[in-house]
């Protein structure tokens, strides 16, 4: 199976199978696919044989259903788009070599993955967006590819050697890091610090990618720009400004 990354700031994963080859998604990942790709829906997908390990997959934030891409008869190809500007990093996944994901991260992966929950905090679940803080535990015998959100900054953290991060700059980390969750000290910092109530604390040996562009951020960013009653922009400038506001005035005629 050969795979590249097309683009930078919006990048498009293109796999190239062969016939009899194969990838799995979770539900609504597919941007275009050619004409000998077959389709296949499935709960039993990514680990998922049994209803425990569907439920396992549910709980790390995967989908219900999972679909299988397989090239039928002649090659074909199979590409999947990132929804905001990041990156797409390739893995190998062994038994021996297992990863945390951000629950949004994973893409895509050849048979054989194996998708659970890794780590789930629902303590401060308004603070982590509504839904607590999800980790994603990658596991299997698989190349699997991964979605980073913004730019990815990875480090190697040494035995015992700590880093305190913000939970939604945690991109992903080997499953020999320990993980766990920390409060800011010190009232003044928690009050007026702006920086939240917890945050992640990662501990080696092992690497660890970090994205610098969490999705609670984006949506933060944007939300001055789209009225809460139909994702109308708040305030328009220029041109746009009038076109805008005489269209609106004929329709509503």
């Amino acid at each position: 199976m050969d795979h590249r990354i097309i683009g930078t700031t919006l990048p498009v994963l293109e796999l190239q199978l062969q016939p009899g080859e194969s990838v799995v998604s979770v539900a609504g990942e597919l941007s275009w696919m050619s004409q000998s790709i077959d389709m296949h829906t499935s709960t039993a997908h990514g680990g998922g044989g049994g209803l425990f390990g569907v439920l396992k997959r549910v709980a790390g934030g995967g989908s219900l259903f999972m679909t299988e891409f397989s090239a039928q008869g002649t090659p074909g190809l199979v590409a999947f788009a990132t929804k905001v500007p990041g990156h797409i990093l390739p893995l190998e996944v062994s038994p021996g070599q297992t990863y945390m994901v951000h629950r949004h991260g994973f893409l895509c992966a050849t048979p054989g993955v194996e998708l659970s929950v890794g780590f789930q905090q629902s303590l401060g679940a308004g603070i982590f967006g509504g839904d607590g803080f999800l980790l994603q535990k990658l596991g299997g015998q698989c190349h699997a590819w991964i979605e980073l959100d913004g730019e990815v900054v990875t480090y190697d953290l040494g035995p015992g050697e700590s880093l305190r991060v913000h939970p939604g700059h945690v991109g992903m980390f080997e499953a020999s890091v320990n993980f766990g969750i920390t409060r800011i000290t010190g009232i003044r910092n928690l009050l007026f610090g702006g920086d939240g109530i917890f945050l992640a604390q990662l501990t080696g040996p092992g690497k660890v990618w970090l994205q610098s562009l969490p999705l609670s951020n984006l949506a933060h960013a944007l939300s001055p720009y789209i009225s809460s009653s139909g994702g109308e922009r708040v305030a328009e400038t220029g041109t746009g400004a009038v076109i805008g506001s005489i269209l609106r005035g004929l329709t509503q005629k």
